[in-house]
């Protein structure tokens, strides 16, 4: 689906939670993102994808990947029961994931790029999470 003018379009930065509520179905199925991205200027090429900015703490993350999409997921289904890094428990959207990899159903789309691996090949993907303040 093109992104333009819908809440999935991250082509210009906005805050996360501005849109996630949104009239859309597709926000409505995930209740919230948890959608696979595909990523301009595929070309197998390490390049940078993705970046998150907070402003309260001034953390910033760039996403790097030579891979042709991203899944982001935004801790819809965290219900407060999971404990991360110091025993703080994970509320319903209180993270959020970019996870950089091939298109969901890949084997079942030609005109997808390929994810099949034969006997003998070696898979490899390069990904990488710069972090810094801002």
């Amino acid at each position: 689906m093109d992104v333009a003018n819908t809440p999935m379009d991250f082509r210009k930065p906005f805050t996360i939670g501005d849109r996630i509520d949104n009239d859309f179905i597709q926000l409505k199925y995930a209740k919230g993102y948890d959608h696979n991205w595909v990523l301009n200027n595929f070309n197998g090429s390490v390049r940078k994808v993705a970046s998150v900015y907070d402003q309260s703490s001034g953390r910033f993350m760039e996403v790097l990947t030579d891979q042709p999409g991203v899944q982001f997921y935004t801790g819809n289904f965290l219900d407060g029961t999971l404990a991360g890094k110091g025993g703080i428990l994970c509320k319903r959207r209180s993270a959020l994931c970019l996870e950089t990899q091939h298109f969901p159903d890949s084997p079942n789309h030609e005109n997808f790029p390929s994810t099949v691996l034969r006997p003998g090949e070696v898979y490899t993907q390069t990904t990488i999470y710069r972090f810094s303040v801002k």
